[in-house]
């Protein structure tokens, strides 16, 4: 029987192509960066919040009282993913749900007093973060770096 191309590799060294660089792909880059910002991130935040977490806490803050799927496009986040974060914030008493008078099967969502004191609170940590994060750059370069992230979306 003959070997297939992938069994006479294994336990092989393969070189890479000469043209590529796993340090210089911006994937690999932007997933350093994130992992480096993450970090910062989850040591000074307060209230132990996740990134998607706060953003939930910023965008009712800035919008008020709003449906589930309105938060998500509003967030960035798909109906899942969205579903998962205020669940977990209403089970740490930072929103509240309740249902939409004008249609019972969609669940309104709000800041309770606790979400406002945390959002309070998260904002000038956030800020502090932001400032941690690009402090390896010059002020021209975060705001070229800033506009540059903002045409990757």
């Amino acid at each position: 029987m003959k070997a297939t191309p992938a069994k006479q590799l294994v336990g092989k060294r393969v070189s890479p192509d000469a043209a590529y660089r796993l340090e210089q792909q911006v994937g690999y880059i932007l997933r350093q960066a994130s992992q480096r910002h993450a970090a910062i991130f989850a040591e000074r935040i307060p209230g132990q919040l996740t990134t998607t977490q706060f953003s939930t806490l910023v965008r009712l803050q800035e919008v008020g009282p709003c449906s589930q799927n309105k938060l998500g496009r509003l967030t960035s986040m798909d109906g899942a993913t969205i579903k998962g974060v205020t669940d977990r914030l209403i089970q740490r008493g930072f929103v509240e749900a309740t249902v939409d008078p004008e249609d019972g099967r969609r669940r309104v969502l709000a800041l309770t007093p606790a979400g406002l004191d945390v959002v309070a609170r998260a904002i000038p940590a956030a800020l502090e973060i932001t400032a941690q994060t690009l402090a390896p750059l010059s002020d021209e370069e975060r705001e070229q770096f800033v506009k540059l992230l903002k045409k990757l979306r």
